[in-house]
């Protein structure tokens, strides 16, 4: 005979003992995965005291995984892979895509992930730091720039005889060299050639409003004024010097005798012909026939030779009054020079020294 079922007891349903099984696995699931969530958004740091930061670069094209990956290495986040999933979802803004911008980015291990995860998409820009010396030319300028990524050599060259740019800053000569302001300057990554070119020309006007015999010439005296100091600029070692070597030009221009910059000939043989900058410029060097070669022509070279600061631009702008028509390098190692009225300390020297290359 069967068992008779023990009055008061109902049969559990196996399917309801699997369903409670599962909800609550399920229930325990979604518990650790808040734990785990809430977890990854708390600040590595508790403290500020305690937290470490760095400075994170984020270039153009860098992905979101490699960033994340950065933050994890250096204590910032918890885990690179919820900062992934937190971007490829949304997760703190599901009406706005994330979006990483390229830009420097300095963030600590006190920060939530939600404030990084802001943070990220801000875009500030990197600036390029970048040192222009004085007496470069403007190819030489052009490299340096192109060395940091800011722009091609030959664009930055075109552009830098381009007519637009000319007539926009009223400079009377075939391109911007001489008013390529020599300086330390910041650039951010994708700036537009004409806006680098701008602010090196900008710079130029600025400072020589310093210079109350500069700031009210015409184009066209401005550039002689220019033109002269571009070739004080390559010719003197001793800041205070420069003055001097000024009014000796300005001395040889007014009574119509040939300048003889050793620095416009250095200027045909390395910007006009290609060659290697000269240790020495030799007397055959001084036959060489160009409107720049001061040794054959009485009168200023057609445009600037090089980019001058404001040393040579103010003793160009003002060269004090002196009786001096000649000046010889006569120790190299310390850049200073002889003056005289007459031309016997001028013929003694055999080979004549030029100032060394800037690069």
């Amino acid at each position: 005979m069967g068992r008779k079922a023990q009055p008061g007891r109902k049969k559990r349903h196996p399917f309801l003992t699997f369903f409670l099984i599962l909800f609550l696995f399920v229930l325990s699931a979604v518990a650790a995965a808040a734990v785990l969530i809430f977890t990854a958004c708390k600040p590595v740091s508790s403290k500020k005291a305690d937290a470490v930061s760095c400075e994170l670069h984020v270039p153009n094209g860098m992905t979101v995984m490699e960033a994340a990956s950065k933050l994890e290495e250096a204590g910032i986040i918890r885990s690179r892979y919820f900062l992934y999933a937190a971007a490829r979802y949304s997760v703190f803004d599901r009406e706005k895509p994330f979006n990483l911008k390229s830009g420097a980015y300095i963030l600590d291990s006190s920060m939530p992930l939600k404030e990084i995860y802001g943070l990220l998409q801000t875009g500030t820009p990197e600036n390029i730091r970048v040192v222009i010396p004085e007496g470069l030319t403007m190819t030489k300028t052009a490299a340096i720039l192109a060395a940091e990524g800011l722009c091609s050599e030959l664009d930055f060259l075109d552009r830098c005889r381009s007519q637009s740019l000319l007539t926009k800053y009223n400079i009377a000569s075939s391109s911007l060299e001489g008013f390529l302001f020599p300086d330390t300057y910041f650039f951010t990554e994708g700036m537009e050639t004409d806006s680098i070119i701008e602010k090196l020309v900008d710079t130029f006007f600025e400072r020589i409003q310093d210079i109350p015999s500069l700031k009210s010439l015409s184009p066209e005296k401005l550039k002689e004024r220019v033109v002269l100091a571009s070739i004080v600029e390559r010719e003197y070692q001793v800041a205070d010097e420069a003055p001097l070597i000024a009014s000796v030009f300005q001395n040889r221009i007014d009574k119509g005798i040939g300048l003889y910059s050793c620095a416009t000939i250095e200027y045909i043989l390395t910007e006009i012909e290609g060659r290697p900058h000269p240790d020495r410029i030799t007397y055959d060097d001084l036959k060489i026939d160009s409107p720049y070669n001061t040794y054959k022509w009485a009168a200023l070279p057609p445009t600037p030779i090089s980019n001058p600061g404001l040393v040579a631009l103010k003793a160009a702008a003002d060269p004090p009054k002196t009786d001096f028509y000649y000046f010889v390098l006569t120790d190299p190692s310390t850049g200073s020079h002889t003056f005289s009225k007459d031309f016997k300390g001028h013929i003694k020297a055999e080979n004549l020294y030029t100032k060394p290359a800037k690069k």
